[in-house]
Formats: C-alpha cells, structure tokens, sequence
C-alpha cells in the first residue's frame, strides 16, 4: 500500500490479488499500514480487517461467482 501524492492522504494503491487498485481510504480513521487487510466497497476501504475476516470475504465472493452444478429444471425449481 503506497499513498498517492496530491490526494490529501485519501488516495493509495493498494494490492488487490495481485492487481494494483487505487482505493479511497478517506473513509478509515488513519490510512492503513503496508500489510494490513482493508475491506473494500466500491473503491473505498471501509474497515481495516484481520486476515480471518479477509478469508471468509474472498470465500464468499468466490461463492457468488461460481455457476450452478445444474442447470434449471424444467418447472422452475432449481438445483
């Protein structure tokens, strides 16, 4: 995490699974440390987070993502 100069300490780059983001972390009570977790919405960090926290977000989005065992059957229910 790096903050970017002329944004008022608002404005870093941060390390999103290997990608380099900017995020807004105007929202948190002080700008995150190089290493910690930061919980991200929309661009902005919302909360600093400890890496269990992080876990179970990245499984819960890895979830969202997945498509179904099955496709829908015929009636509408679904598998």
């Amino acid at each position: 995490m790096e903050l970017v100069d002329g944004f008022a300490d608002q404005l870093a780059l941060v390390d999103v699974q290997g990608a380099r983001r900017r995020v807004n972390v105007g929202m948190l009570d002080a700008p995150p440390l190089p290493g910690q977790m930061i919980l991200i919405h929309m661009g902005f960090a919302m909360e600093v987070i400890d890496e269990a926290k992080a876990e179970r977000a990245l499984s819960g989005l890895e979830l969202m993502g997945r498509g179904r065992q099955q496709p829908p059957q015929p009636g509408g229910s679904l598998a």
